[in-house]
Formats: C-alpha cells, sequence, structure tokens
C-alpha cells in the first residue's frame, strides 16, 4: 500500500508480484524485494538506487567488501562501503547490523538508558522519517542522516549468536502487526553517507575545543528537543561536522556551524510528542470515519486494496497476509484500513460485555474503544420449535456479518439510530460446528458474493469477527470534538440501576419496535439488551426534545427485513 508516486510507478512496472510487493511498516513505505540472499526493504528514497542497494553489490562479495569497506567508530557492527558499480554509478552507503531484543552496553551506568530499548530497524526508521519532517518543517538546516533500506539476511541463527534476549524480541514481535519480524534473522539498516567526521574526532584532531564540541552536543539535543525527539545515548560521535581547508568547519551564511545527525538506534519521541502524536492520530481516526462514505472512489492509491460493495454497503477489501485472513473495513477510505488489521487489536486486553454472546470491548494500538463481536454464522440458535416465536427464529438463523453490516448502515441512513460498524475480518482458522448445529443456509444465500479474489466471501467453517465502533458519542460530535463522551448503557442494564423506570423501559422496547417497523425491519428477539441509552459526561441520561431518552440499536443478529 502506498501514495509516493515514485513507489507506485516501481510496483506497476514490475511483473513478478511474487518478489516484489509495496509494504508499508508503521507508517513508512517501502518497495518490498524478496531476494535469494534475503528480503530486502527499500524507501522512497533508496529506490533510485535500488539495484545498487541488493547486498551483492556490496555485502555478499567478500573479495570486494574487504577492499571497500571501512569499519566506523563505535560499540556497533557499522561500515562505510562503496557499492559496486552498476549502469554506470556506484554509491557510498553506511550499513549497520540492528542490535533490536540486544542489552544496550553500559546501561546500568547510565540513568538516561534506564528503561530503554534498541529501536527494530522498521521503527528506526520510521522515527528517522518523522524526525526529518518535523525538522524540514521547522527550517532548521540541520541534516538527518537519509535512510535507504532495511536487509534481512535469509540464514538463521540461534539467540546466543545474536545477542539477543528472548522477552525483548517478544516484545517486538507483539508491536509490528504489517510485518513479521524473525528473532532468528538478522537485521542491517542502510543509510546513505555523509561526508565529513564525527564532532569528537575533530575535537581528537584538534580541529574544534572541548567547549565547542559539548556546545555542538548541546545544540543537536535542543534541536532533537524542539522537534518532539530524544537519543538515550545522545554524544559527539553522533554529530557529523564538515571541516574545510582552513581546518575550520563549514557554517551557515548566518555563522552557525553546518552538522549532521547520524545513529538512531535509540532514538524516542518525547513524552509531550508522543501523547501529541496519538492525539493527531485519533483526531485523523475521528475525521475519517465521520466522512468514511464521502471519499472519492475514482482512484484508490493503494494498489494491494479494492474498493467493493456488498449488500448495499462500500467496504475497503484486503488480504491480511500476517495471519491469511480477509479484512473488509466499512466505507470508501483506505487510510482507514490499516485501523483495523488485527495486530492493531488482537493482542490487547479485552473486556467481555454480554453474558449472551461473544462481544467484547478493548483498546487497541491506536487508543481506539472497539467492541468485538464474534459472528454466530452457521450456527442453529438455541431455540424451542415448539413455541411459536422461538420457531420463526430458527427458520430464520443468525445473519451474517455482512447481513449484520448492511442493516446497521441501511438503517442508520433512514433515520434509526445504530451502533456503528467498521469493519468484518475473517480469520484462516478454522471453526468447527457440529453437524447436528450447523446452519448452511446463508452459505447457500451469499455463494455468489465473491471477493476480487474471487473466492466466497463467506465460508463454512470459518471465524468471522464484526468490528463494531464503542459507543460514546456520535461520529459528527466527536470528530468536531474529541471530547464530553457518551456512555452507552443497555436499557435492560439501566432499568436495573434505576435509571429509568418500569415504564420507560417497555416503552423504549415499543419504540424500538415502531421504528423499525416503519422502515420494513422485525427484531426477531428484541430485548432490552438490544438497545442502548446514553449518559453524558455529566451522568444524565440523553434525551430528545420530548424528554425521552435516545435510543441506538445495538444487536442485529436476528433482525429481519419484511417482505411488503
Amino acid at each position: 500500500m502506498t501514495t509516493n508516486p515514485q513507489l507506485k510507478a516501481w510496483f506497476q512496472g514490475v511483473q513478478d508480484h511474487k518478489r516484489y510487493e509495496l509494504k508499508k511498516v508503521l507508517g513508512v513505505e517501502y518497495a518490498h524485494l524478496i531476494l535469494d540472499t534475503g528480503d530486502l526493504y527499500v524507501t522512497a528514497d533508496g529506490l533510485v538506487f535500488l539495484k545498487l542497494l541488493d547486498p551483492s553489490n556490496y555485502w555478499f562479495d567478500k573479495e570486494w567488501f574487504d577492499s571497500h569497506a571501512v569499519q566506523l567508530s563505535g560499540t556497533s557492527s557499522i561500515h562505510k562501503i562503496r557499492t559496486k558499480t552498476v549502469d554506470g554509478r556506484s554509491r557510498d552507503i553506511v550499513m549497520k547490523w540492528n542490535r533490536m531484543g540486544q542489552d544496550i552496553p553500559g546501561a546500568e551506568e547510565v540513568d538516561a538508558l534506564e528503561g530503554a530499548a534498541f529501536n527494530s530497524p522498521f521503527e528506526e526508521f520510521s522515527l528517522v522519517m518523522e524526525l526529518r519532517g518535523k525538522l524540514y518543517g521547522m527550517g532548521r538546516r540541520v541534516v538527518v542522516q537519509k535512510p535507504l533500506a532495511i536487509f534481512v539476511a535469509s540464514e538463521t541463527v540461534d539467540l546466543w549468536q545474536s545477542g539477543r534476549r528472548e522477552h525483548k524480541m517478544q516484545s517486538k514481535l507483539r508491536t509490528h502487526y504489517e510485518v513479521a519480524l524473525d528473532m532468528h534473522r538478522l537485521y542491517a539498516v542502510v543509510y546513505e553517507w555523509i561526508k565529513g567526521i564525527d564532532a569528537h574526532q575533530a575535537f581528537k584532531d584538534g580541529i574544534i575545543s572541548r567547549e565547542t564540541m559539548k556546545g555542538l552536543a548541546l545544540d543537536a539535543q535542543q534541536v532533537m528537543d524542539d522537534a518532539g525527539f530524544k537519543v538515550c545515548d545522545n554524544k559527539p560521535d553522533h554529530i557529523i561536522v564538515r571541516p574545510r581547508s582552513d581546518h575550520e568547519l563549514a557554517r551557515t551564511p548566518k555563522g552557525q556551524t553546518v552538522y549532521a545527525l547520524v545513529d538512531f538506534e535509540l532514538l524516542q519521541r518525547t513524552v509531550s510528542n508522543e501523547e501529541r502524536v496519538r492525539q493527531l492520530k485519533r483526531l485523523d481516526y475521528l475525521k475519517r470515519q465521520r466522512d468514511r462514505f464521502n471519499v472519492s472512489r475514482a482512484e484508490n492509491p493503494y494498489p494491494n486494496l479494492n474498493l467493493v460493495t456488498l449488500l448495499g454497503v462500500d467496504y475497503v477489501y484486503g488480504r491480511v497476509e500476517s495471519v491469511r485472513g480477509r479484512l473488509w473495513v466499512v466505507g470508501k477510505d483506505p487510510v482507514l484500513y490499516d485501523y483495523f488489521l488485527p495486530e492493531r487489536w488482537r493482542h490487547f486486553p479485552k473486556t467481555q460485555i454480554s453474558v449472551y454472546s461473544d462481544m467484547y470491548q478493548t483498546i487497541t494500538k491506536d487508543g481506539i474503544h472497539l467492541v468485538l463481536q464474534a459472528s454466530r454464522v452457521g450456527q442453529q440458535p438455541d431455540m424451542d420449535p415448539f413455541r411459536e416465536d422461538e420457531q420463526r427464529i430458527l427458520e430464520h438463523g443468525y445473519n451474517s456479518p455482512f447481513e449484520e453490516v448492511s442493516l446497521a448502515v441501511d438503517l442508520a441512513k433512514r433515520g434509526v439510530a445504530c451502533i456503528y460498524p467498521r469493519a468484518i475480518f475473517m480469520s484462516d482458522s478454522t471453526a468447527e460446528i457440529g453437524r447436528t448445529v450447523f446452519d448452511g443456509s446463508r452459505y447457500s444465500s451469499h455463494e455468489g458474493l465473491l471477493t476480487p479474489d474471487g473466492e466466497p466471501i463467506l465460508k463454512p467453517h470459518r471465524d468471522y469477527i464484526i468490528i463494531w465502533g464503542y459507543w460514546n458519542g456520535p461520529d459528527e460530535k466527536l470528530a468536531d470534538r474529541d471530547g464530553d463522551y457518551y456512555e452507552g448503557i443497555h436499557a435492560l442494564r439501566a432499568y436495573k440501576e434505576g435509571l429509568i423506570d418500569r415504564p420507560t423501559y417497555f416503552a423504549l422496547l415499543e419504540q424500538a419496535r415502531r421504528k423499525l417497523g416503519d422502515v420494513g425491519v422485525e427484531d426477531l428477539n428484541l430485548r432490552g439488551n438490544h438497545i442502548l441509552v446514553s449518559r453524558d459526561s455529566r451522568s444524565r441520561l440523553v434525551v430528545d426534545d420530548r424528554g425521552f431518552p435516545e435510543i441506538r440499536l445495538s444487536n442485529f443478529e436476528f433482525l429481519k427485513r419484511v417482505k411488503s
């Protein structure tokens, strides 16, 4: 998935999409090449040097490497390398083996390193790209070393060989949802080479004084802080200066020393910047949800996603390669797709919110509240066939996840307030349903509905999860002002807690039944826990113009469209 024109043009020009793909990891877009020697992830900046960045042109030719590589100072394995000449050009690059999962040397002796951890290569590139953008926007003439590529060697090593700690690697694995990290493979980052020497070396060579060296380190620290970042092991070795022939340092027209920043394996956002980024991301999410059906479908900039319509609902559809699943995100906005990848919500704490079904509340990696509902499509309802009302439920069966979303979207368009459907996820895992309780009606009725890959959208023995927005206020309200949240309470709970009396409770049920009937829909099993009332931040029930509690439908398993 990419919006970058250079990466998009490259992808459209390649033929073998089994060995070449576009990949977006932690907000950075890559050309992903599957090589015989491993995997290569090339940034948009590195794409112009694509052939040069193939490790066969600088790393795997030992004779070439030995004669064209210089080991640089530092505690890690880092080299300046001149690549081979390809198509008439070569390039000086910096290659550094990533140390994620390893202990930080001397961390126990430095307070600033307490709790720090080496970035993964993808974390490092993501933060560096963000820092580069920040400094550019601030107009600061400080160069930040340009990330070109990440190389993942194909061979595997034991943890003792790589120096990694398993518990530290497990933590990394859980945070990388777009790409599967492998704790037994080695990762290298490739950067552009910046001419010059580090400030510490300039001091040792007598080019600058100790005071100047310290001043550069303090200035770099202030520049980083102004941009909302910090490097836990900030030191002069990470500052590249450029001595002139007169042994002075190159300066700007205003007399400021020209320098560049390098070495970002311990780069972090400041606490305030981390919170700001989180808030901005949530605000962007809320605005996109408000406008999810109003995005132009003229062009889809994400070649790995498809815009589809199923049962009257627009979706952004894609394959989730990390778990071999499928994901349909409600609306026309491809940017929303990433918010609902299973790795965003799958491994986070969940609270069961229904005693009648598998329905859970969770907060995602992005701080978004969601409700996860396991669809019961394919199961026979546990109903008594000798009761007329329950026999009707047995005849209808559980709605499919696509029917539930279709009903929720259609009812909202027709003035019946509902909770917001966000996405449908189909797991590749097999769901075991006994033959005696299996209901194949939905698989028959949906057999003509296919994915863009030509597969049925509804497959027997697959788990489906419907992702709903956790009700805390209308999308329009939260997009304009993210705050003053509502609390959704089922009408039955509201009665039990004394928020409404018995007559009001039954009046709410009758109102829901009437609203549905007016638009040709019936709830075959209408209950008080199918209806939400809302309480505002002052613990007051949200009411309509008549002072009657506003209601919102929250269950769609047994809704049935009534033929007129």
